[in-house]
């Protein structure tokens, strides 16, 4: 099993989660997060003084798949979340050793 991190622009959130369910990928877990990359911020003006703002509000997305499912996973949610400007994000890939659900008991891939 692979745990899928997408770190995406917060509008492009319902695109992701439809283009995922599509493949019978039923849940995921969102975070409101901020940080910046090679957008590095943006200056904004407020009542007259010119500030920056360091880090951009973004999204994390995480998503346990099974191996099998991985290379669909990630080509729906960056076929969803690009849109071709900078900040669109990243997603990162790490491994799964054990998946237990809680309610059941169940181990391994059954308890996704």
């Amino acid at each position: 099993m692979k745990k899928i991190e997408a770190i995406i622009k917060p509008f492009k959130l319902d695109d992701v989660k439809e283009a995922v369910t599509k493949l019978g990928i039923h849940g995921m877990s969102v975070t409101e997060i901020k940080g910046f990359g090679r957008q590095k911020g943006h200056t904004e003006l407020y009542r007259g003084a010119e500030y920056v703002v360091d880090f951009i509000p973004k999204l994390k997305i995480e998503i346990v798949v099974k191996d099998d499912m991985l290379n669909s996973a990630i080509e729906a949610i960056e076929g969803a979340a690009k849109t071709g400007k900078i900040g669109d994000g990243k997603i990162f890939v790490l491994p799964v050793e054990e998946t237990i659900r809680i309610r059941t008991g169940e181990r391994g891939e059954s308890a996704l």
